[in-house]
């Protein structure tokens, strides 16, 4: 009781309820915007996040992250085109049922199975915590170490059929944080310029990949302005359908909660997951991809439920799961903040505070929607390469304000434009910026852990060290498998 009381005074500041309102509406004007999404506008508001304490930062990322899902499935249902690259599997039955004439239908089902998922996923790791909080004082660096490994190797192996690239990129990651200047003070890897040894910065790198190659694209490709028709009537009657498919709605998110604990596999596991499962178990599975209410249910319960678990790796260990959980580690870093066990052991009020505020900002999102989804249909008609030209505006700014430099600027450019060409030829970017976060975190623990390691060996002796190993190693030997058995399939056929 005292914890939770500790987690309401903190929320109870003026600044945190203003951050959690900025960011729960501003996320669903985001998402309901094709073409931009979280990742970018995570990306912009970053370097501005540093200013304030790490509660306001936090539960403003946290609100667009959480929320712009929500307003990703509308141009999803309404125009066939996602909001948000997660809100792809909304248009297998969202669209058709718009076409059907049952667009508020369709949006009053995705919206209760938003916020569905989402309180789900927010309950079950509030009860968690106490486990998770002793369960985290068992890992010192060896473990943390291994960790953050089999969280790289799982983010490589979820590229099917891009593992190889990803791997490369991965490993390209690791190496951009390690230039610049050593712990000793030795330089690294900057090849006699003076300009790299204060190294590469993640948020320059973030701000490259995400929000200024999305600008090129943006500005590149034919502008574009989608047209939606009003929508008319209440959207409340979706809390009465939904009751009718609890076992689809309570499976979804259940997948959501346990995919969105596991690094680097995320909202499209889940997503696919849930899917393919409620098609399974439905009296009806001919209506799947042709306007089927279970399979709207299906996607939008499941990418709403990953938020709040993809931050138990975060905040418990200190591992970033995926991209833009990696983007609010920087925030802890800048703060002083260290998230992993000491965080649940000596700050739990804090841990609560959060989950607090991923509860709040979906009923604050569920009662904006209720009475502006015709607002933001006039928002989806903003014309492509006028944001093209804001999003790159806003990212150089966001760049030079970090250390006001020019160079930085120039980085993130070429960095940018790096990031467009991955883009154009459907390269994965996410393994890039893990990469670098989980690099870092490997590099800090083993070399912690090397003053007590006289072996390899000694790396595993511990349980939880030995069981990360074999984690390690049976997901290796799984994927391995799975190549093996398909070049096999391809022979024989």
């Amino acid at each position: 009781m005292e914890v939770l009381l500790s987690s309401f005074g903190i929320l109870a500041r003026w600044d945190v309820v203003a951050a959690l309102i900025i960011g729960s509406v501003g996320g669903v004007i985001i998402g309901a915007i094709p073409g931009v999404g979280a990742a970018v506008a995570i990306a912009i508001l970053l370097p501005a996040t540093f200013i304030f304490d790490p509660i306001v930062g936090l539960t403003a990322l946290l609100g667009i992250y959480g929320s712009s899902m929500y307003g990703g499935a509308i141009p999803a249902i309404l125009i066939n085109t996602p909001g948000t690259a997660v809100n792809a599997l909304t248009t297998y039955d969202g669209y058709p049922m718009t076409q059907r004439g049952e667009g508020r239908r369709a949006l009053a089902l995705a919206y209760s199975a938003s916020f569905f998922g989402g309180v789900f996923a927010i309950l079950c790791l509030i009860l968690l915590s106490p486990l998770l909080a002793s369960f985290a004082k068992n890992f010192g660096s060896r473990e943390i170490f291994l960790a953050a490994l089999l969280g790289i190797v799982l983010v490589i192996v979820a590229h099917r059929g891009q593992t190889l690239i990803a791997a490369a990129f991965a490993c390209f990651g690791i190496w951009l944080q390690t230039i610049g200047l050593a712990l000793d003070y030795s330089k690294t890897y900057t090849f006699g310029q003076s300009w790299l040894s204060s190294g590469v910065n993640l948020i320059v790198v973030v701000l490259g990949l995400f929000a200024i190659s999305q600008a090129f694209v943006l500005l590149i490709d034919k502008d574009n302005s989608p047209k939606a028709e009003p929508m008319s009537g209440s959207i409340f009657q979706g809390f009465k359908e939904l009751m009718q498919h609890k076992r689809v709605v309570t499976i979804s998110s259940s997948f959501g909660v346990v995919m969105g604990m596991i690094p680097g596999v995320g909202e499209f596991t889940a997503q696919f997951m849930s899917y393919t499962t409620a098609r399974r178990l439905s009296k009806t599975p001919e209506q799947f991809g042709n306007g089927s209410p279970e399979g709207l249910i299906a996607s939008e319960a499941a990418n709403n439920a990953v938020p709040p678990a993809a931050m138990i790796p975060l905040l418990a260990l200190g591992i970033p799961g995926e991209a833009l959980t990696a983007m609010m580690l920087s925030v802890f870093y800048v703060h002083n903040v260290v998230p992993g066990p000491q965080l649940f052991s000596g700050q739990l009020d804090f841990v609560v505070a959060l989950y607090i505020a991923l509860l709040i900002l979906n009923v604050l999102v569920l009662v904006f929607l209720l009475f502006s989804t015709n607002l933001l249909l006039k928002i989806i008609q903003i014309p492509t390469r006028f944001l093209g030209v804001v999003v790159l505006t806003l990212s150089f700014v966001g760049v030079y304000s970090l250390r006001n430099s020019v160079t930085d600027c120039i980085m993130a450019a070429c960095i940018g434009v790096l990031g467009f060409i991955m883009k154009r030829l459907n390269l994965p970017i996410v393994p890039i910026i893990l990469g670098m976060v989980l690099g870092e975190i490997m590099q800090n623990k083993l070399r912690t852990s090397m003053l007590r390691v006289k072996n390899p060996f000694d790396m595993i002796d511990r349980p939880i060290a030995f069981i990360l190993f074999c984690l390690i190693l049976i997901v290796l030997f799984g994927h391995f498998r799975r190549i093996w058995m398909e070049q096999k399939a391809a022979k024989s056929q």
